[in-house]
């Protein structure tokens, strides 16, 4: 079981998956989590991730070219079941929607930054929008890790001793 987190932010998710269950996991071979810095991905000399909105507004987007690439690469290696992104817009997680997907082999997990991504983002790669806590509204990389653990948990029936 294999879960890629595409971020603007990695360093800020290397602490959450390398303590406790989420390492005992890694170290017993049942959790894979690769975190893919989305600045190795991005454009021109100073690897450019963000772009003004499309529409016009205030703030930034996650640009459309560096995503692609990344999911691009990811899906040459393997079938991903899922690529959800962490957004407040969407519906909160729920235990059913989390058991559901447990029973997925290879996800990916695009965490937001900025105002967001690029709307062709989500209507070309993203299969499932989620959000952890309604009140967390700017703290997707929280969400992320917290969402990889329970997911982690649900997939090998409990938590790992």
């Amino acid at each position: 079981m294999r879960i890629d987190i595409i971020s603007a932010a990695p360093d800020l998710l290397e602490s959450p998956f390398n303590h406790s269950i989420v390492k005992r996991a890694k170290e017993k071979g049942l959790a894979e989590i690769v975190i893919h810095d989305l600045r190795t991905f991005g454009l021109g000399n100073y690897k450019q991730i963000d772009d003004t909105q499309f529409g016009g507004g205030a703030g930034m987007v996650l640009m459309i070219e560096p995503i692609s690439k990344c999911i691009d690469a990811l899906k040459a290696e393997r079938v991903y079941d899922e690529i959800i992104y962490m957004t407040p817009d969407a519906k909160t997680l729920k235990q059913s929607t989390a058991n559901t997907l447990s029973l997925q082999k290879n996800i990916i997990i695009l965490t937001g930054h900025y105002k967001g991504v690029d709307q062709r983002v989500r209507d070309r790669y993203i299969t499932k929008r989620n959000f952890y806590w309604r009140l967390c509204v700017n703290r997707w990389r929280i969400s992320c890790s917290c969402f990889s653990r329970q997911y982690r948990t649900l997939n090998s029936g409990g938590y790992w001793r």
